[in-house]
């Protein structure tokens, strides 16, 4: 593995190994790293070797803290540039996780906020230590959370825990976490790695063509229709406004100033 790189990559066995590696930024989720888990991910289900996929964040601290707007690369190859400029890389690796062949595990090693709770959502399983915060803040940063992320969200803990979950823009730790069931199960942070590896080879010596047509009709159950072009044009430009608003702005300079927000409502 190469500290360099934003995303570090294993294999042990038929279980790949996926890790978030910026942790001087709580494993943030830039445009360059969100890439390569596409195009990891895209490969493994071509070759069709990986049965399991964990995902994990480096160190102890955080899984991920979200998504990082601010980290935009530059220096990048023409393939990837054409992926940035052709798709949004947060959703590319959201879709990328959740129609991976086969099943996927969030190994939830620290702190766990906003679109990096959303992709840990499109894995089909989540297990976490039992001292991690998890939460969805966009209401606390003025911004409106796409409609895919709240349908991802809504899909996993229900219409009501979803609108609790958003509204309050809450951070849950401990027997909530289950109850909600943003996490499936929680287990003493010494027993996380251990547990979840255990897991995943559980899952990887079944039959592959089971795990996989098991997995798509999963995925063709659930959900409801998707969303009329009106109704999509709709959600995208509330999204838009609120990112381009005063509240947004005043969420950003709060954080920085270590205070609370003052919203205005525009």
């Amino acid at each position: 593995m190469e500290e360099a790189k934003e995303l570090l990559t294993e294999r042990r066995g038929r279980i790949g190994v996926l890790i978030f590696n910026r942790p001087e930024r709580r494993n943030a989720l830039s445009p360059r790293l969100l890439i390569a888990v596409h195009e990891t991910l895209e490969a493994w289900a071509a070759e069709g070797e990986i049965r399991t996929v964990v995902i994990r964040g480096a160190g102890e601290k955080a899984f991920s803290s979200g998504y990082d707007i601010t980290a935009i690369p530059t220096d990048v190859t023409p393939e990837t540039a054409s992926r940035l400029r052709d798709g949004n890389p947060l959703q590319l690796a959201l879709e990328s996780v959740k129609q991976f062949p086969y099943p996927t595990i969030a190994m939830l090693n620290g702190h766990c906020f906003g679109g990096a709770l959303n992709l840990a959502l499109c894995c089909d399983l989540r297990i976490g230590a039992d001292d991690i915060a998890v939460g969805m803040p966009p209401a606390r940063l003025g911004v409106v959370y796409p409609h895919e992320g709240i349908a991802q969200l809504a899909e996993v803990v229900g219409m009501a825990r979803a609108r609790e979950i958003l509204f309050t823009a809450r951070s849950y730790r401990g027997a909530e976490l289950e109850a909600t069931g943003l996490v499936g199960r929680l287990v003493a942070r010494a027993e996380l790695e251990a547990t979840t590896y255990e897991l995943a080879e559980e899952i990887a010596i079944n039959a592959p063509l089971a795990l996989k047509g098991i997995k798509r009709i999963l995925n063709l159950t659930e959900g409801s229709a998707p969303l009329s072009d009106d109704a999509r044009r709709e959600a995208e430009a509330l999204f838009a406004a609120a990112l381009r608003s005063e509240d947004a702005k005043e969420a950003q300079k709060a954080f920085i100033e270590k205070r609370k927000p003052s919203f205005v409502g525009r």
